[in-house]
């Protein structure tokens, strides 16, 4: 009787491992940023376009013009979508479908499509988005004291 009560609560244990592991690979959200900037590589220079559509599941998650970012979210390592592009007014647009794993430890990806139009290798158009902290000054925070019914209506303390 111990024994079988053992190996149930073994087996218990073993199934919750297993599916938190599953959870942690297909179920962590990831976010897309999308930029239509000017990249330097290898000492060539790829310039912007000048409307990008960005389209996942069929629908439109950004629409960029030059120096514009766009972001989607999304779960699991594998992103589909799609990219509408036009270089110059009057262009006809040129549709590309893209299929990319975002690395396991990143949270936000940061793809310059410009580069990966002009297909460039992954390294280059790919990097990982580190927000940048702003740090407050002091100016920057005025306290206002009016607003808040301190001063005369509360009487002297």
């Amino acid at each position: 009787m111990r024994m079988r009560k053992l190996l149930f609560r073994l087996g218990t244990v073993a199934v919750l491992i297993a599916i938190a592991a599953c959870m942690m690979v297909i179920g962590r959200g990831h976010t897309v940023y999308f930029d239509n900037k000017k990249m330097e590589y290898e000492g060539q220079e790829i310039d912007t376009y000048r409307r990008i559509n960005v389209f996942v599941n069929g629908e439109q998650v950004a629409k960029l013009s030059a120096k514009d970012r766009g972001m989607a979210t999304f779960t699991g390592q594998k992103f589909s979508f799609e990219i509408e592009a036009t270089k110059e007014k009057g262009d006809e647009p040129v549709l590309c479908k893209y299929n990319i794993t975002v690395p396991y430890g990143q949270d936000g990806t940061v793809l310059n499509l410009p580069g990966m139009l002009a297909e460039l290798p992954e390294e280059a158009y790919t990097s990982e988005f580190v927000p940048v902290a702003t740090e407050s000054t002091e100016e920057d925070e005025e306290i206002v004291t009016e607003d808040f019914g301190i001063g005369e209506e509360a009487g002297d303390f």
